[in-house]
């Protein structure tokens, strides 16, 4: 093992002495996920984070849509990434493609129980997001102001 590569999760805060070990961040742990690519938590986070996943799962709360229902409502996807993303939302259980036997076959996509426990999930970030976007807004031209102050 490569020197300073973490073994396990629980040996993510650092050594004694070390500076990460020194902070104290009271009850929240940063450390809590294992940054390695072939950490679960990583992995599910980066998937329902995506924005693609975020928009699928947000269009179909509560009901079913066709690839192509789908594809019109998400301005900017591409065919080939709303598959690969409906793909990955099935693989993960949090959408069912259901297949009807029909010519031409009709496919439709839905939220699953566990998909829909995350989309409440994801509309509480939605509404932390509208109720604070005025206060970030705000922070964003300060921002900009004193940046634009110092490279001068």
């Amino acid at each position: 093992m490569e020197e300073g590569t973490l073994k396990s999760p629980s040996n993510s805060k650092g050594t004694v002495g070390s500076p990460v070990n020194d902070r104290d961040y009271g009850d929240a742990d940063p450390f809590q996920w294992d940054t390695r690519e072939d950490c679960q938590v990583r992995q599910i986070l980066d998937r329902v984070a995506d924005k693609w996943s975020l928009l699928v799962i947000a269009l179909l709360d509560r009901r079913r849509l066709r690839f192509t229902e789908l594809r019109r409502e998400i301005d900017g996807i591409s065919q080939r990434m709303l598959t690969v993303t409906l793909r990955q939302l099935e693989r993960d259980g949090l959408v069912l493609r259901t297949v009807h036997p029909v010519v031409p076959p009709r496919v439709e996509y839905e939220l699953t129980p566990l998909g829909g426990t995350l989309h409440h999930t994801i509309q509480s970030l939605v509404t932390w997001t509208e109720e604070h976007q005025g206060e970030i807004a705000a922070a964003r031209t300060a921002y900009d102001e004193r940046a634009e102050e110092e490279s001068l």
